[in-house]
């Protein structure tokens, strides 16, 4: 699981999380899916949910590295906070009225390997839409390739190469 980055104290107690943004592959039959879910539930913490590479997201993020945004889920919280991998999944549900008692559990060790386990196994149904074998391909040219992960093949490069001029 990465590490969520903090500073020394944030001081949760004086910023509270108020919002979060939940960045989500628009081209992922899965992830959309999750996305229309996460729009129909009740709210504790209201979700913005916005197309990772998206123009929106660059502009709201500039900061942050896009392209990885398309390897897992991640969310950024109205204070600045980066949530990747299972600890984006956590906070989610945890913004989620009937779900934030399963965030708590999951938040320990031992529900942390779960939810990774949850994790992965979405990451291994969208590699292969399913089949574990096959590469899902994006139309900008981006590849997730099961064993290998996200490589990005642009459009129109036959072979590997690529006309100039």
């Amino acid at each position: 699981m990465s590490a969520v980055p903090t500073t020394a104290d944030r001081d949760a107690r004086r910023v509270p999380v108020r919002g979060l943004t939940v960045l989500y592959d628009a081209e992922c039959a899965l992830c959309t899916h999750l996305r229309d879910w996460l729009a129909r539930q009740p709210q504790l913490v209201p979700l913005t949910l916005l197309p990772a590479g998206s123009d929106e997201a660059r502009a709201r993020f500039p900061d942050l590295d896009h392209s990885a945004t398309f390897d897992e889920v991640t969310v950024v919280g109205d204070a600045g906070q980066v949530y990747r991998e299972t600890a984006a999944w956590i906070v989610v549900l945890w913004a989620l009225r009937e779900q934030r008692p399963l965030a708590h559990r999951l938040s320990t060790p031992a529900g942390a390997k779960l939810a990774r386990g949850a994790v992965l196994a979405a990451a291994w149904w969208r590699g292969g839409q399913g089949d574990g074998r096959s590469a899902f391909r994006r139309q900008d040219g981006w590849v997730y390739e099961p064993g290998i992960g996200w490589i990005y093949d642009p459009p129109g490069c036959a072979g590997g190469v690529c006309t100039t001029g």
